[in-house]
């Protein structure tokens, strides 16, 4: 409730100055949802703008999520007290100093003066009232300010877009990734992803889910946002910032259905993605109450035919030869989408024309390569080269000869440098150079470092404590991203860059992200000019049924297939244990291929090379293992 009125001076953002502590009004022109940074501390990104056209970036920390400002979208009005403003790189920023408190308004014109705060008192005056009134009618003509939210309608493949929108229902994925199931009262224009679940595994309203399904998309959503997903309840109204809406498959004139499109909310904070429940009396909570109370279901088109085909359903679909007792039995994978193909025996696909695409039903009978580490490949999408992997042992040729004195080493004011004697016979140090932000020294497990001279072991060992490592050395007085090592760090992922493509850039480049409170892969990348590599399982499975057989590659598709990240697998042996079992029971060596299990698989052909020298290959593609299946035959 209001406290005392009590006068307040407020500033504005054209005339902060640095060390200062400063009272301001603004609208939110950006924002991340509070998440829990690498430390024990929630934070919250958010920029703002008044009516000077001023843009002020601000970065709050609490130990408790419920401290810090209660945004839910673009042009809320927020007031802040006692923010400190700094500058960096000749701009400045907010955080938040002691006695720090916030009041956030609906930016919607008309709608209630209620403040959103976690302040059990506030002074709130007429003045007050009357700065937020101006700044809702004016922000629509504020610098950079502008809406991603988007009806599902309106949403075209390839967008990233905000989506405020129904639960329906919910399901477990696996450990880093979760499935909801959202309306918003319109329809998608193009053909929606149905993810595959388990009946018992979907959270849902039965009654609901079957009513709606023409109106649902099914957003798959990662890492840090899987523990809030979990959280939210069937029925509850969500805002989830930048879904991906990824085109997925090939669109041309003759296979248009096969042309579908993946809705993903990708890990980490970049770009504000996040999930977020807003409270019920939000305007635009209200409106999208308005608006699915008043769809005709009973205007609902019939089923599109990528929605996902029931036990039952596929139990009494027929394959177009005989083999009943076969297709009965279990298969160990599972589609995504197409489960309404009907299965074409090996013997047909090779003698019809590529592009084409198929369901199969068959046996593994052979895989290359032999060997894991053979397996493990780095791709580049843009000059599409295909580079082995390397191994533990070409990793520790590669640093050996990284040897460092340390009195080379350059100094600036965006890191600390500290030297590391290792104790070793040959005397050598290590140089680890530790990146400020604000100014400001990170805990390690927030900590991007930059490294001189280190081993392969001893690489591996700081990347167990800290966050971000990226070796480095040192060259007129500067220090170099060298490619023809990894190029970053991140615990058990240890990235490559494209020597070909990259341009390569200072690592000083590094400050214009040291705002941020994470570091991330991609963005990393990005503004060093490092063309990232990635990681794949490049396989040859040869397939068999009882027409004949056929060799197909797994790769593009592999990380999908297997459920396991091939960027990490080569620091990891849990996970070489766990690929290793799964390799035994799709080919089991001490058995008789009769009993080996049957996989149902999605194939795709096309021509490759040119000329008299052209082949028709295949790929498998949107196909998963399913593990609980796999069990069985381990």
């Amino acid at each position: 409730m209001s406290g005392p009125a009590q006068r307040y001076v407020y500033t504005a953002l054209d005339q902060l100055k640095a060390g200062t502590v400063a009272n301001v009004f603004g609208v939110v022109s950006f924002f991340k949802l509070p998440y829990r940074s690498k430390g024990t501390d929630f934070c919250s990104v958010i920029t703002i703008v008044d009516q000077s056209n001023v843009k002020l970036k601000c970065t709050f920390f609490s130990g408790n999520q419920d401290g810090l400002p209660s945004i839910y979208k673009i042009g809320d009005i927020v007031r802040f007290h006692r923010i400190k403003i700094q500058k960096f790189n000749n701009e400045f920023q907010g955080i938040s100093s002691s006695g720090f408190s916030a009041l956030v308004f609906e930016g919607t014109v008309g709608a209630p003066l209620i403040p959103r705060t976690s302040s059990k008192s506030y002074s709130f005056t007429a003045e007050d009232q009357k700065t937020v009134e101006t700044l809702r009618n004016c922000q629509l003509g504020l610098q950079g300010f502008s809406s991603s939210r988007r009806n599902l309608s309106d949403v075209q493949p390839g967008q990233y877009f905000d989506l405020l929108c129904q639960l329906i229902g919910k399901a477990e994925i696996d450990k880093s990734s979760y499935l909801l199931k959202v309306w918003d009262g319109t329809k998608f224009g193009s053909l929606p992803w149905k993810v595959y679940v388990e009946d018992e595994a979907l959270e849902v309203d039965r009654d609901s889910i079957s009513r709606l399904q023409n109106f649902t998309i099914d957003v798959l959503v990662y890492d840090n946002h899987v523990e809030l997903a979990k959280s939210i309840k069937i029925g509850s109204y969500i805002v989830i910032q930048n879904i991906h809406a990824k085109l997925h498959g090939t669109a041309n004139e003759n296979q248009e259905h096969d042309t579908y499109v993946e809705f993903h909310l990708h890990g980490g904070t970049g770009f504000g993605r996040g999930i977020s429940v807003p409270p019920e009396d939000d305007s635009d909570v209200k409106e999208l109450q308005k608006i699915l109370d008043a769809v005709d279901i009973k205007q609902n088109q019939p089923l599109d035919p990528d929605v996902i085909t029931s036990d039952i359903q596929l139990s009494q679909m027929s394959p177009p030869f005989d083999a009943l007792e076969r297709c009965q039995q279990l298969s160990v994978t599972v589609l995504p989408a197409h489960q309404q193909w009907q299965v074409t025996p090996l013997a047909c696909i090779t003698k019809n024309k590529a592009p084409q695409k198929f369901r199969v039903r068959a046996r593994l009978k052979h895989v290359q390569p032999h060997h894991l580490y053979q397996s493990v490949k780095l791709h580049c999408s843009k000059c599409n080269s295909l580079l082995d992997a390397p191994d533990e042992e070409s990793l520790n040729k590669m640093f050996e000869d990284r040897f460092t004195d340390g009195s080379n080493t350059p100094n600036a004011f965006w890191y600390q440098s500290a030297v590391w004697n290792t104790g070793n016979l040959d005397n050598r140090t290590v140089v680890i150079h530790f990146v400020k932000k604000y100014d400001i020294l990170q805990s390690p497990e927030d900590s991007l470092i930059m490294v001189e001279g280190g081993s392969f072991k001893e690489l591996s060992k700081l990347s167990i404590h800290f966050n971000t490592i990226i070796p480095v050395k040192s060259k007129e007085q500067r220090l170099e991203i060298d490619l023809s090592a990894p190029f970053l760090i991140q615990g058990n992922k240890w990235l490559y860059g494209c020597i070909k493509c990259s341009n390569i850039k200072s690592s000083e480049e590094l400050q214009s992200l040291s705002l941020e409170v994470g570091w991330d892969a991609v963005e990393i990348a990005k503004v060093l000019g490092v063309e990232l590599l990635t990681h794949l399982f490049v396989m040859n499975f040869t397939l068999e049924d009882e027409t004949g057989s056929l060799n197909a590659y797994l790769w593009r598709h592999s990380e999908q297939f297997f459920q396991i990240p091939p960027s990490e697998i080569l620091m990891n042996s849990d996970l070489q244990e766990r690929l290793h079992m799964i390799m035994s029971a799709l080919c089991p060596s001490t058995k008789q291929i009769s009993e080996y299990p049957w996989m149902d698989c999605c194939i795709r052909s096309y021509n490759s090379g040119h000329g008299s020298k052209e082949q028709i290959c295949y790929e498998i593609f949107d196909t998963l293992l399913s593990e609980r299946d796999l069990n069985r035959f381990s």
